[in-house]
């Protein structure tokens, strides 16, 4: 079977290097002819020079780099997709790189499982152990969304079900028919260069569920998502809850009851729990908590408030 792994990047030259070293030393399968395709999205740095390299030196198969001058990762996904020859499109973001067994849990994943619409891996955070103590935190005042983007559902491959976590799309792979059924990535959503916007996977994995197409999780299709200690702060991970909430409401509006501007009105009431007990929180776990969590349905708030303008 034809297929293309597509790397969107903006000028994230040394992490792109990583990525392409790990595809380069995974093993590949004989049931998959590969192309690697890197979409450079209006990048300024060293993008071509890391493409041109590994090229020289060979090992990433049949790499080659393609542009897109419009800024936005959708805009870029959009564009590999159009720029790829194969039948099945497998991703992965520039921040990751990929295990060993990666190729071999791909090919595995779409013979066991034809009746598939789309698959997705399992992500976990590359930790090196020099982070702080409190992004482990798993009790009662654990952080989410996670400070570092992680997709695991364990151990077992089975049906991704209503009520689980969404994946991201760092991990996705599919048949290209999928984006001839469903369409193509929302340009309207998903960062742009290095901001924290998102979501541009979420709306289109919404899209599959909501077709109620088969999605598979394949938890052997492995993948790390880099772990950048500035990003490991209080400051960062506020913004972000923010951000990333905003645009998951925007990408999948939710009008249960009753609203006001948009948003439903038990947002209002939880927006004013979670900050009362920022305000009198007696330890910082428990404030970091509540810190999170406000911003969090600020976002939400926000997202209702954009989508339901949007659909006017």
């Amino acid at each position: 079977m034809d297929a293309s792994i597509l790397i969107c990047t903006h000028d994230r030259a040394a992490l792109l290097d990583r990525l392409l070293g790990s595809i380069a030393a995974a093993r590949p399968p004989a049931a998959l002819n590969l192309e690697t395709v890197v979409v450079a999205n209006r990048c300024t740095g060293a993008t071509g020079a890391v493409v041109a390299d590994w090229r020289r030196r060979g090992g990433v198969a049949g790499l080659r780099l393609v542009e897109e001058p419009e800024l936005g990762k959708s805009h870029a996904l959009n564009r590999g997709v159009a720029a790829a020859r194969g039948e099945l499109l497998l991703f992965a973001d520039d921040d990751h790189r990929v295990a060993a067994g990666w190729l071999e849990a791909v090919a595995r994943a779409v013979a066991v499982h034809p009746e598939a619409a789309c698959y997705c891996g399992r992500i976990l955070p590359d930790w090196d152990g020099s982070e702080p103590a409190w992004v482990h935190d798993d009790g009662p005042y654990r952080i989410r969304p996670y400070p570092v983007p992680n997709f695991d559902l364990g151990e077992e491959e089975r049906p991704v079900m209503p009520g689980d976590f969404i994946p991201g799309g760092g991990n996705l792979f599919f048949p290209r028919t999928l984006i001839d059924r469903l369409g193509g990535f929302d340009a309207t959503l998903g960062p742009h260069g290095h901001d924290l916007g998102g979501a541009e996977d979420i709306a289109f994995v919404g899209r599959i569920l909501d077709a109620g197409l088969p999605l598979w999780y394949c938890p052997g299709a492995l993948q790390y998502h880099y772990v950048d200690p500035a990003r490991l702060t209080l400051g960062y991970v506020v913004r972000k809850a923010y951000q990333r909430a905003r645009d998951t409401r925007r990408a999948r509006p939710s009008a249960i009851g009753r609203c006001w501007l948009g948003a439903p009105c038990y947002l209002f009431a939880q927006l004013a729990g979670h900050a009362g007990r920022a305000a009198t929180a007696w330890s910082a776990n428990r404030r970091r908590h509540y810190l999170v969590r406000t911003a969090a349905t600020l976002g939400e708030i926000r997202g209702s408030y954009q989508a339901a303008r949007r659909g006017r």
